[in-house]
């Protein structure tokens, strides 16, 4: 009997056709993960990139348009808007992942404890229904305003929205996942229940959990950039995508692109996000894939 021998040509083609089927099926999350790494590196190398202090005041070349000595133009302040823009990045990547990562904590928590508990699953579910029932911005600004402005608070304000939907979520996904013959096998022969919870009921709820983890990222940025444009957010001094904006609106007709390069930056991020959450979604989803 013989059989084809591997060749590291052979090898070589197999995995660019393993590539090329996997950028046609997942080309969501391609698209979406190339527009991170880009904004990522732009933010991260930022003091190698432009050579200007995004705070420094420059007065005799204020209101500047677009050059090439200052690629984005300046602000009336004579600041560079390119270098702005980048250190405003490191801001809403910071304040956007801190606060994804930090309802995911908090929300899985209250999600288990209401799913698994049913003592415990009506009086949080009606909190989570009162923060629900408040706007996310309103109370977000409401906190910004009774505290001193700064990043932690701001991480804070926005979570404390989001901590309601991760936890709905969860919660449901944990109601469906306790009824499953593995999960009563389980319990019928004396599992732990934290070794219930870590071994059988959270892996199975990590799919949703981290998709609902990249849109609670992209709403983050956007309420972050809110807060900066109402002037409620992160101090004037610190550069970020909505401080810029607001300070560039009094002057959108003679400087348009001191608004335009901020929101653009703040649109692409947020699209970036959204995209590379549906790409997640759809490659984790088990009716979507070819095989389990």
């Amino acid at each position: 009997m013989t059989g084809a021998i591997a060749t590291p040509t052979t090898l070589a083609f197999k995995r660019k056709r393993r590539s090329f089927r996997f950028l046609s099926r997942h080309l969501t999350i391609v698209i979406g993960a190339t527009l991170m790494t880009i904004l990522v590196l732009l933010s991260v190398c930022a003091p190698l990139i432009t050579p200007y202090d995004p705070v420094a005041l420059d007065l005799i070349h204020r209101l500047r348009p677009p050059s090439a000595s200052h690629w984005f133009g300046t602000d009336n302040y004579g600041r560079d808007i390119f270098s702005r823009t980048l250190y405003g990045g490191r801001v809403s990547l910071f304040v956007g992942i801190s606060a994804a990562l930090l309802s995911a904590l908090i929300g899985s928590v209250i999600g288990l404890l209401a799913g698994m508990f049913r003592w415990a699953d009506a009086p949080l579910m009606r909190v989570m229904d009162g923060l629900m029932a408040i706007p996310a911005i309103l109370l977000a600004v409401g906190m910004m305003i009774l505290t001193r402005p700064g990043i932690p608070i701001v991480i804070i304000a926005i979570t404390i929205p989001e901590v309601p939907r991760v936890a709905r979520l969860v919660r449901s996904v944990v109601l469906v996942i306790r009824e499953q013959v593995y999960v009563q096998a389980a319990v019928a022969i004396g599992t732990k229940l934290p070794r219930l919870l870590l071994h059988h009921i959270l892996p199975n709820a990590l799919t949703p959990i981290i998709v609902q983890v990249t849109y609670v990222c992209a709403s983050a940025v956007l309420v972050e950039a809110y807060l900066g444009f109402l002037g409620v957010g992160i101090p004037p001094e610190t550069p970020s995508w909505g401080n810029i904006i607001s300070d560039g609106r009094t002057y959108v007709q003679l400087a348009i692109w001191i608004v335009l390069f901020p929101g653009a930056f703040l649109g692409t991020m947020v699209m970036a996000i959204n995209m590379l959450g549906d790409g997640v979604r759809d490659m984790l989803d088990p009716r979507l894939a070819r095989r389990l």
